[in-house]
């Protein structure tokens, strides 16, 4: 019985590690009962269909305390690299506040609790709405299945292996965000040049004064313009979870 336990205990361990900080199961507008029943039913259905390549009856209470850490550093190693990759949407979005001059601006995001950005949370929870429509989530559990394939119950990859994948989620995230966010700096970039032309050609015009609601407006046509862009990507993010995760 307590073999079986603590194969169960090591499944349960991977998955709560990994929805700890995956999003939109970690957001806080979830409540903490729905959390820990999914974490629990999903729990018993790969104890149930994974097998552990790790004898449980000859393991002493020192190797059972690292087998546990070890799965709680690849489910968080997981769920960092796919939260990494999701916040590409949300940077490209603070990426274009910055040059609307709404960088000081902030709100209070329902989702997670914490102080963020208008534009940024806009963008973020509209590639939600169209992740989970194109049954996003069933991504998170493909990851976790695919995750027991590499790597069964009590055997993980090296911490340099994870942090190559955290790494490389991070680049990923960077590049991704200032791809998303490159026409709109290249709008930016434009009103600049017009903006400076005007200076020199009528200096008694307050460029300051003028250009303020003008980065607002090119911003926010800009945002309309992107939006459809969005659906393209979240299909990318599918690509790159297969080539970025530690599976």
């Amino acid at each position: 019985m307590i073999e079986k336990l603590l194969g169960f205990v090591m499944v349960l361990t991977r998955i709560s590690a990994f929805f700890l900080v995956v999003p939109v199961f970690s957001w806080q507008i979830i409540p903490a009962r729905v959390k820990v029943a999914v974490v629990l039913l999903m729990a018993v259905f790969f104890s149930t269909i994974t097998a552990s390549p790790v004898d449980t009856r000859a393991v002493s209470v020192l190797e059972a305390v690292l087998l546990i850490a070890n799965e709680t550093i690849y489910g968080l190693a997981l769920g960092l690299v796919v939260a990494i990759v999701f916040s590409a949407v949300k940077f490209s979005g603070r990426i274009v506040e910055r040059q609307m001059g709404l960088a000081m601006a902030q709100v209070l995001d329902p989702l997670t609790g914490e102080r963020s950005q208008p534009l940024g949370n806009l963008l973020e929870m509209i590639f939600i709405l169209l992740f989970l429509s194109a049954n996003g989530h069933h991504l998170f559990l493909l990851i976790i299945s695919r995750s027991y394939e590499a790597f069964p119950v009590g055997s993980i990859p090296t911490i340099p292996v994870l942090a190559d994948g955290i790494v490389k989620a991070g680049s990923t995230m960077l590049m991704a965000g200032l791809r998303l966010a490159a026409p709109m700096l290249a709008a930016f970039l434009l009103l600049m040049v017009v903006l400076a032309v005007l200076a020199r050609i009528v200096p008694e015009m307050n460029i300051l004064f003028i250009s303020l609601p003008l980065r607002v407006g090119l911003g926010l046509l800009m945002v309309a313009m992107f939006l459809p862009f969005i659906n393209g990507f979240v299909a990318e993010f599918a690509d790159w979870m297969g080539k970025l995760l530690p599976l």
